[in-house]
């Protein structure tokens, strides 16, 4: 498609360098302000407040002690990124890294301390500079708001930022697909203070997960657990990733506001206490995209708009509510008028007219004993998609109709889940049961191989789910070796194959052991299991379901990896994966594996289809990581990797995500008079490629499909050339006495760097500004019909564009 032009950025741009350049001015008049951190520290099991706490900020040597009711307050901090750290005998000691004072309110942080039943030895008397887990040794990165707001070119998109960690790629430069270690888009799960949220970005694939911008706002995050193996037992149907975001609490003195103004959207958030105990965060986005679209001559115009809400209520010391709301609407529409070139005519003839909204709300409830705590979630998410496309976008003739698409999916799930301290054991088990809806209607015209198709029906779907998992953890030899084991049971009610939870058993054994207090050895094994979509489980033929045989998808996986920690805050692990597919859905209509489908717009997976195919990726990652020391800070990164699903011969071949190399490197520095400056680069060898069909331009098959589709008897049997993205990103804060300005600028792909595309076209004459006209040409028009072919051409987009962005973040 047609790329932003950076000029035209700029030029809309020019008000806002001129509000930089006059703040610059007047920042040396500015008196310095100062801000405040305060909170609690409580016992991590039984949320007991701890008295005579440290709490302490490294880089000014300089703290307090916790009060009797465990809380404490730090004031007149100049603004700033700060290092906390929290100690007590008895307890592990914990460090916070890059957390930001602001003179716009204060910075609110309760702290959990876990309690040592053991004599500390020098192997843990000191504090993690990274987050570790029992349950998941390996595999598991934690991200700060700090990292995700600063990232260059993450646009303040945390699936951007992922990108930057080792085994993660992405399709294309505007979508936020997520690729891990091989996997396909649809294979991630995401879960937002316990509650599960199905997607995170605005017009996403159904069937997969991502879509060209992200709904979360991260002005609510806290930081983010993001696993890319060894996932938790509590966490359920996931086969490359799961997400757990942490969304902070309202700030407890007065009501705040940010505003903020990006590349793609103008939000406004709100946070404050609302009574005694009851906290509460509100924001909304609204994207003006559409508008800097129609202006630049694009031809698609896309609006989105999202909403979320935190509310957190202190029932008692023991006892906590949130409730947590997150919905998008998005609305999509052709600009007919932009159809100056063959590429966006192209564009406007295949693209269809999407429509969705979706939304997920949940309560927790969370309440606290001497030995642990308990939690139980509610919560009901819905999607709601919809598409439409006629020849030629011609609605005059309703026989042009060839795609007319709606789609629900519903959920209501609740959740049950106890932590537990019994002597040297930690425990942890549960349930979880949903009750699932899907409905459907299709109508596509469609021309595959020999075959015209019209695929036209209705479906109304709804079944049961239900699991319960166990976890135990215990430490041996003075703490150095670190034991976790755990199984989850689920099953449905779809059908016979998948009702049996003993069925879809899901073992798993993690191991950590410490060398010494700098490095350690670590180790998960286990089965894990996936639901097939929903489109591919409700798909209808002659009113009856099509594919009731499938089957849960089942990966085993493995890990072992070594890590070393260094004295200033760094670390360096090198890990090894290996992940065996089986039961994967087989689409018998395109003839491929549904795992090498959802990096692009639309449906996938609504076909017939058989739980049959097999698939296997692996490889060797390798990340470096320095948290911030003496103003720098960054991340580097390399992943070797394969990643082969089997054909419709029952060859293996490389699968649409086998991106062989993956090299991500960033690096940022902190300057005097609150400045910041970071740069990122990121390659990855080009993804495989599948030709297309040789009879595409068949007069019969060009006017069903409009297009030439990709011949899947030769699937990806060829490979797109590399390619690398570099980045950059200013920051510059002014700090007032009740407010803050964050002003950025954020160049994306200095390089012009672009994922390649290929698209066959018909061969048009062109008028005298160089616009195709006219139909398609016969070359053939005396042969039979059925053998008549158009003049078509190939048309390659290779280049890319830089995007500068200029942002504002005002906090008061």
């Amino acid at each position: 498609m047609d790329q932003i032009k950076p000029i035209y950025l700029i030029k809309k741009m020019k008000k806002f360098t001129l509000l930089f350049l006059l703040a610059l001015l007047v920042s040396s008049a500015l008196i310095a302000q100062t801000g405040t951190i305060r909170g609690k520290v409580f016992d991590q099991k039984s949320n007991a407040p701890l008295a005579f706490a440290n709490v302490v900020i490294i880089e000014l040597n300089a703290g307090t002690l916790t009060e009797e009711d465990g809380s404490y307050t730090i004031t007149d901090i100049k603004p700033g990124f700060y290092t906390i750290e929290y100690g007590l005998i008895g307890y592990k000691p914990e460090k916070l890294f890059d957390i930001e004072v602001q003179s716009s309110k204060p910075t609110l942080l309760d702290v959990r301390l876990t309690e040592e039943f053991t004599t500390l030895t020098e192997v843990v008397v000191q504090a993690e500079a990274f987050k570790r887990s029992a349950e998941s040794p390996v595999s598991l990165r934690t991200i700060g708001v700090s990292e995700i707001k600063r990232n260059p070119g993450g646009n303040r998109d945390i699936s951007r930022v992922i990108q930057s960690l080792p085994g993660v790629t992405s399709t294309a430069s505007f979508r936020n697909d997520l690729i891990i270690r091989g996997g396909a888009p649809n294979e991630n799960r995401f879960f937002i203070d316990d509650i599960e949220v199905p997607n995170i970005n605005h017009f996403a694939t159904q069937g997969a997960s991502g879509g060209p911008a992200g709904i979360i706002n991260v002005d609510f995050i806290r930081e983010v657990d993001f696993f890319s193996g060894a996932f938790p037992a509590n966490r359920y149907n996931a086969l490359s990733s799961v997400f757990n975001f942490k969304f902070k609490d309202g700030r407890d003195d007065r009501i705040g506001t940010t505003l903020t103004l990006g590349a793609n959207d103008v939000g406004i958030t709100l946070d404050g206490p609302i009574h005694k105990n009851g906290t509460l965060l509100v924001s909304a986005r609204r994207s003006y995209l559409q508008f800097l679209f129609d202006i630049i001559g694009l031809p698609f115009l896309p609006t989105y708009n999202d909403f979320q809400i935190k509310y957190k209520y202190k029932i008692n010391p023991k006892t906590e509510l949130n409730i947590l709301g997150i919905g998008a609407i998005d609305r999509f529409k052709l600009n007919l008028d932009a159809d100056d070139t063959e590429n966006k005519q192209f564009i406007l003839e295949n693209l269809p007219i999407n429509n969705q909204w979706n939304y997920a709300f949940g309560v927790s409830l969370k309440r606290y004993r001497d030995n642990g705590y308990g939690t139980f979630v509610i919560s009901r998410n819905m999607l709601d998609n919809s598409a439409i496309k006629y020849f030629k976008n011609d609605e005059s003739n309703p026989d042009n109709k060839i795609l007319d698409y709606t789609a629900q999916e519903i959920e209501n799930k609740a959740r049950w889940e106890e932590v537990r301290q019994v002597g040297s054991w930690n425990l942890s088990f549960g349930t979880t049961y949903e009750y699932a809806q899907y409905r459907n209607r299709t109508f596509n015209r469609i021309f595959i191989g020999t075959q015209k198709l019209d695929i036209n029906f209705e479906s109304d779907l709804a079944f049961h789910k239900y699991g319960a998992f166990v976890t135990a953890s215990k430490r041996y030899f003075d703490e150095r070796l670190e034991v976790t084991i755990g199984s989850r049971f689920d099953g449905n009610s779809f059908n016979s194959n998948m009702s049996n939870p003993l069925t879809q058993w899901s073992p798993r054994i993690s191991l950590s052991y410490f060398l010494s207090p700098k490095w350690s050895i670590n180790a998960n094994w286990g089965i894990f299991y996936q639901l097939p979509p929903y489109t591919t489980m409700g798909y209808r033929d002659n009113g009856q379901l099509t594919n009731l045989d499938l089957s849960y998808i089942r990966n085993n996986q493995s890990v072992l990896g070594i890590a070393w920690s260094t004295s200033t805050s760094a670390r360096l692990t090198i890990e090894g994966y290996y992940k065996d597919y089986s039961n994967y859905p087989f689409l018998l209509i395109e003839g491929i594996s549904l795992a090498n489908l959802g990096g692009d717009f639309g449906v996938v997976g609504n076909g017939p289809a058989v739980s049959t195919n097999e698939g296997r990726a692996y490889g060797v990652e390798i990340l470096y990581q320095q948290r911030l020391y003496k103003g720098f800070y960054g991340i580097a990164s390399y992943t070797l990797g394969r990643s082969e699903f089997r054909n419709i011969a029952g060859a293996y071949v490389p699968s649409a995500w086998d991106a062989r190399h993956i090299a991500n490197l960033t690096i940022g520095k902190r300057l005097g008079r609150d400045w910041e400056i970071g740069v990122k680069y990121r390659y990855q060898s080009g993804l495989p490629l599948t030709p297309f069909e040789t009879d595409a331009n068949l007069v019969e098959k060009w006017d069903r499909n409009n297009r030439a589709l990709p011949d899947y008897t030769r699937l990806n049997t060829l490979r797109n050339p590399g390619f690398g993205f570099l980045d950059m990103r200013i920051d510059k804060k002014w700090f007032f006495k009740k407010w803050d300005i964050n002003f950025y600028l954020d160049i994306q792909n200095i390089t012009q760097a672009a994922v390649p595309q290929t698209n066959v076209i018909l061969d048009r004459p062109l008028d005298e500004t160089g616009r195709p006209i006219g139909g398609g040409i016969i070359q053939n028009p005396t042969d039979p019909i059925a053998e008549q072919r158009y003049l078509t051409k190939e048309i390659r987009d290779d280049g890319g564009t830089l995007l500068p962005i200029i942002g504002l973040v005002i906090s008061f």
